[in-house]
Formats: structure tokens, C-alpha cells, sequence
């Protein structure tokens, strides 16, 4: 779970040591200065995956140094990784330096002195940031060196995968069972050492596990993105990504019961499942959903669709409706029924 921390309820004056020494003891002790001591805020919340450590940061404008000295008095030796998610904000480190913008990732070395900074005229900054061991890279360190502090831009690639890896992790992460927290820290790590090793054109240093399972993040992404598609086969996703179906179907060996095309199936039908439920789609047909979702045939996707979820599509839609209607009258409320909430895409 996460454990949260927050300036709300630190008086006022303490608010920023607080907020120091929070920082020195979740990611490593960091020279902290600011001008807005008496308007400070911050929020912090941490989620242990074993080797690894995910943090969601929100702050006011401050500037922070890693001086030569606060590495010789403690280096957790680790690699860091922010995801910015709102604001803007610098870093420098190595001779390299990057202004950070929201949807921008940047990577640092625990190990080396830095700076970074959050301009007092951006105001507040949220970023999710990722701790984890130098010695879990499997990429050469001198390699790594060349990506300190600059700005990557995350919005193709395993850039994107990995964002919307990060984003999905700190929203879900705290209803993982413990079990899963473990894998979840396996499947992070090779996202990261995927997305630096295509921004150093070196995908080919990467162990074949390693390799495997970001090639399967990319085509999951791929999947995801392209589910209104009925041409939308195993045949056309292993073209798409230059592999064979033999290399497509060993990376889905772990499903059951069909492999890859097992999973279009099922994303298609809890997409569509999501859908039918949703109160702004209600003026759309059953049929335009299911077309919407890459279904070609009425009759197979309701055929599907009641072997998985023991009801009609349309049974399944009045009773979703039923129901938030229901919750409306017993809150009071009259007018637009709220929408309900979808869970993030998988990675």
C-alpha cells in the first residue's frame, strides 16, 4: 500500500525541514533551499516493490543540490527515474542538463552530484519518481552515463509504454497483492532498461528476457490501441512489429486457450463490456459498440459476450443503468448520472 505523508497538519513554519527531511529519507539526504518557506507545500506517497521503490512527489517551487559531501556520507547507489506529471521543472548532472515539462521522463545517478530546480514562476510540480539499484541495470554503466539529465521525451516508443506504465503503477499499485508487488518490481525494470537502451540505440545489450518482455509491453500497448480494428490478427501484430507468429505466440504462451488471440478477444469484450456501461454511449446501438470494439458479427460478439459474462449485452446495459440510477436517487441528485469510472489500459 501507499503510505502517504503531507504538509496539511505540519504548522506552518516547519513545513519545508519537514518536508527535507521526508525527502532524505525516501530517496537520499539532498540539499534543499527555497524562498517560499511560509506558502510551502508538499505531498509525498510511497509504494515498496521490494528492490525497488515508487514515489509520487507534489511540491512547491525549491531549488535541491548533491554535493560531493552528501554522497560520502550516504549513496543508496541507485538509479532514479521521474516521470513529470504536472509543472516543470530542471535538472543538471554530468555536464548534461534538461528543462523537464509534464509527460517528460529523466534519469539520474544517486552517485554523482547534481542540481535541479523548480522555476518559482511554474509554481507547484508533480512527478512519480522510480528508485532502483544501479547493479539491477543490465545496461553498461559508462553507456547509461551519456542519458544523465536529459530530457526524454515520452510520448512514442517504450518512452510511452513506460509513462503509462509508471502512471498505471502509482494509481493501481496499492490493490496489488503482495506477490504481485514483487513481479510488478521485475516488469518495471525491464520497461526502464528497454526505454534507455532504444534511446542509446543499443536494444541488442539487453538479455533476452529482458528483451522479450518489453517486446511483449510494446505489443500489448499496440493491441490496445488498435482494438476497433477487425483486421486486427495475430498475422497482422507479428508484421506490424517484424517478428515471426512463432516468436508472436511464444511471448503469449503464458494464456491460456489461444495465446494472442485470446487476448484481442478478451480486451475487445471487457472494452465493450465498459462501454454498455457507460451512460454517454447509451444513444449508441449495441451493434455500433460492438463494431466500435472490431467486432464484424452481431451475433458472435453477443454470443461471446453472454459466455463471459453470463448475460446479454443488452441485459448488461439496463442493469449497469438501472443501477447508477438508483445510486442518483439515493444521493439526491437529478440531471447528468455520473460516468463510471474506467480502470487505466494495461501497459
Amino acid at each position: 500500500m501507499w503510505v502517504d505523508l503531507s504538509t496539511v497538519g505540519v504548522p506552518t513554519a516547519d513545513r519545508f525541514e519537514w518536508f527535507n527531511e521526508v525527502v532524505a529519507s525516501e530517496l537520499m539526504p539532498t540539499a534543499l533551499s527555497t524562498d517560499q518557506t511560509a506558502t510551502f507545500r508538499a505531498e509525498v506517497a510511497a509504494l515498496d516493490l521490494g528492490a525497488l521503490q515508487v514515489s509520487k512527489f507534489s511540491y512547491s517551487p525549491l531549488r535541491s543540490k548533491r554535493t560531493p559531501a552528501l554522497i560520502r556520507r550516504s549513496d543508496p547507489e541507485q538509479y532514479q527515474l521521474a516521470l513529470v506529471t504536472s509543472g516543470s521543472e530542471w535538472i543538471t548532472q554530468r555536464g548534461n542538463g534538461s528543462k523537464l515539462a509534464a509527460g517528460d521522463l529523466v534519469f539520474w545517478n544517486s552517485s554523482h552530484p547534481w542540481e535541479a530546480g523548480v522555476p518559482e514562476a511554474d509554481g507547484q510540480v508533480e512527478a512519480v519518481v522510480l528508485q532502483l539499484p544501479r547493479s539491477a541495470m543490465p545496461l553498461r554503466a559508462d553507456r547509461l552515463d551519456r542519458l544523465l539529465a536529459r530530457r526524454i521525451p515520452a510520448r512514442t516508443g517504450m518512452a510511452a509504454i513506460l509513462a503509462r506504465f509508471l502512471t498505471s503503477l502509482h494509481e493501481e499499485g496499492p490493490d496489488c497483492a503482495p506477490q504481485d508487488l514483487a513481479r510488478l518490481a521485475g516488469i518495471t525494470t525491464d520497461l526502464v532498461a528497454a526505454c534507455l537502451a532504444e534511446h542509446l540505440d543499443t536494444p541488442g545489450e539487453l538479455p533476452a528476457e529482458a528483451r522479450s518482455r518489453a517486446l511483449r509491453a510494446r505489443i500489448d500497448r499496440f493491441i490496445e490501441h488498435n482494438l476497433g480494428d477487425p483486421e486486427l490478427t495475430p498475422r497482422a501484430i507479428a508484421a506490424h512489429h517484424a517478428v515471426s507468429l512463432r516468436t508472436l505466440y511464444s511471448l503469449y504462451e503464458d494464456v491460456d486457450d489461444g495465446g494472442v488471440a485470446t487476448v484481442i478477444r478478451r480486451r475487445r469484450l471487457e472494452r465493450a463490456h465498459q462501454d454498455l456501461a457507460d451512460p454517454e454511449l447509451r444513444r449508441h446501438t449495441v451493434q455500433s459498440i460492438a463494431a466500435r470494439r472490431g467486432f464484424t458479427s452481431a451475433t458472435a460478439f453477443s454470443r461471446a459476450f453472454r459466455e463471459v459474462y453470463g448475460v446479454t449485452p443488452t441485459q448488461h446495459r439496463h442493469e449497469a443503468h438501472e443501477a447508477l440510477a438508483n445510486v442518483a436517487a439515493r444521493n439526491g441528485e437529478t440531471g447528468r448520472t455520473p460516468r463510471t469510472p474506467r480502470p487505466p489500459a494495461a501497459p
